[in-house]
């Protein structure tokens, strides 16, 4: 295991804009085009392959192999005066990243589904969370499965079987990429600078 990063710079955050559940069709569709394009699962080999899952991903509102709450999915809760809260980001903190990390990186996906939902970028390795519903201002997020620079919520149906992977990529460096980079871009390049992850997993009962 890699030490902990001693220190935490949390820079100050930018607003998640909230998605409908309407763009779901419209994701599916477009993390099929990412399998074929790369013809090796959701992500490219570097991203698929062996790579040491030294980076400990935790949440205070999310359990390890437990439902994803619903205040992070499209359908959403209704908070005490009525109104309704849904497809927020969730908060995440990560320890154990190498010491020569340059950048580091976050994927949200459904492998079952071949749906990327979230891809945020260019993090500084000092920054040890991600705080609920917020972006650093200095990070940069790439296109989703549907097209979208942001999080779009999962949309699980009652019955669904499902598992949401929230995986942070510690890498050699900044991709160099602009916000709004194109889905299979940016997981190429994560993938060619990728030195170590981790992973929470939320997965349907």
């Amino acid at each position: 295991m890699f030490p902990v990063l001693p220190s935490t710079r949390i820079p100050a955050p930018r607003p998640v804009r909230r998605v409908s559940a309407a763009t779901r069709a419209g994701a599916v569709a477009a993390g099929a085009a990412v399998v074929a394009t790369t013809g090796c699962g959701m992500f490219t080999p570097g991203l698929s392959g062996e790579m040491p899952d030294d980076i400990t991903v935790t949440s205070p509102l999310m359990q390890e192999g437990q439902p994803l709450p619903e205040v992070y999915t499209c359908e959403g809760v209704e908070s005490e005066d009525g109104a309704e809260i849904a497809g927020v980001s969730p908060p995440l903190s990560w320890s154990g990243l190498p010491e020569d990390a340059g950048s580091t990186a976050l994927v949200v996906d459904d492998p079952s589904e071949a749906t990327v939902f979230w891809v945020v970028h260019d993090l500084d390795p000092q920054l040890v969370e991600l705080r609920q519903n917020t972006v650093p201002t200095d990070a940069k997020q790439a296109q989703n499965s549907a097209g979208e620079a942001e999080y779009t919520a999962p949309c699980p149906d009652e019955d669904d079987l499902y598992e949401y992977r929230f995986t942070v990529y510690a890498l050699e460096e900044g991709l160099g990429l602009p916000d709004g980079a194109e889905l299979e871009t940016t997981l190429e390049a994560i993938s060619e600078r990728a030195i170590a992850r981790g992973t929470l997993v939320s997965e349907s009962e």
